[in-house]
């Protein structure tokens, strides 16, 4: 009923809410996109994005298409295995940034492990920059991580904005150095954090350390000072720092998959295993409403 191509676009489309990007992952023209769009929600009778000159965004019966696009896909892909008589095999090294620890990963891990059980896969969980020198390494064959948002390596899966983030009751004094909690170098957001603060003149000092972000979050929701974190996945228990705190825009940082430079069955691995991260990609970051910090910082 539903053509895997136009479901592949949409699902491009939603992930990254934006047709120029979807046509830049897809390999294909920005009117493609567009037209792919149009007969899916022609075929469905709805319409599935609102979207304007400035934002696109998904609408309610988008939301629902969601979850059918990717059973579908997914009901594709195993029919084609069983059929052609392929089966993955081979052991392949796969690296996530800390970031994903208390998202639904796990699920999408999961799931290829069920549809691929002779593939052999070994996780590694790591800050994003050191995720990239092991693949440039030849240590890992797919890496989930950050980059910074005009780097144009790696394979965009979707982009987010960095914000502050503290616990509800957290106050922040401006005559005193800002507490910070960040990772360890070579982590991404730190490195964001100290170049904003020092461009803007902003004493800081740190409060906590660690590579570990259970405890980095544990920190923060003690109160003791505030980190740098992706709007979509900020933990339960911590909030926005509220604009008339007065700390400086951290700007925009992208979520990619990076293939290493192995040549055999792991590189088949790695497309599979990158195929579902991007089919299932929004699940990785799209959660409840995060509510705004209460009270005067």
């Amino acid at each position: 009923m539903y053509d895997p191509v136009q479901l592949r676009t949409f699902l491009a489309v939603a992930q990254t809410l934006s047709f120029t990007q979807a046509a830049r992952r897809l390999g294909i023209r920005q009117s493609t996109v567009s037209q792919h769009v149009r007969r899916l929600e022609s075929e469905a009778g709805r319409q599935l994005f609102d979207r304007d000159t400035h934002r696109v965004d998904l609408t309610e019966d988008g939301e629902a298409m969601l979850g059918f696009a990717r059973t579908i896909l997914q009901a594709n892909e195993r029919a084609a295995a069983f059929f052609t008589g392929t089966r993955l095999r081979g052991r392949l090294r796969f690296g996530a940034s800390e970031d994903f620890v208390l998202t639904r990963l796990p699920e999408i891990l999961e799931s290829f492990r069920r549809e691929h059980p002779e593939v052999e896969l070994e996780l590694t969980v790591e800050l994003s920059g050191a995720l990239h020198r092991q693949l440039a390494a030849g240590r890992l064959d797919l890496v989930l991580a950050k980059r910074r948002t005009g780097d144009t390596h790696g394979e965009l899966v979707w982009q987010d904005t960095l914000v502050w983030i503290g616990a509800p009751q957290l106050r922040i004094d401006p005559e005193r150095p800002l507490p910070l909690i960040a990772f360890p170098p070579p982590g991404i957001t730190r490195a964001r954090a100290l170049e904003v603060l020092e461009e803007h003149g902003r004493p800081w000092r740190f409060a906590c350390t660690s590579a570990s972000l259970s405890a980095l979050v544990a920190a923060a929701r003690a109160g003791l000072g505030v980190m740098a974190h992706t709007r979509g996945l900020i933990p339960p228990g911590l909030v926005p720092v509220p604009s008339r705190a007065g700390l400086p825009d951290l700007g925009d940082v992208d979520f990619v998959l990076l293939h290493g430079r192995r040549r055999d069955s792991a590189q088949e691995a790695a497309g599979a295993l990158a195929a579902a991260i991007l089919a299932g990609g929004d699940r990785l970051h799209r959660g409840p409403v995060v509510p705004s910090h209460p009270d005067p910082a």
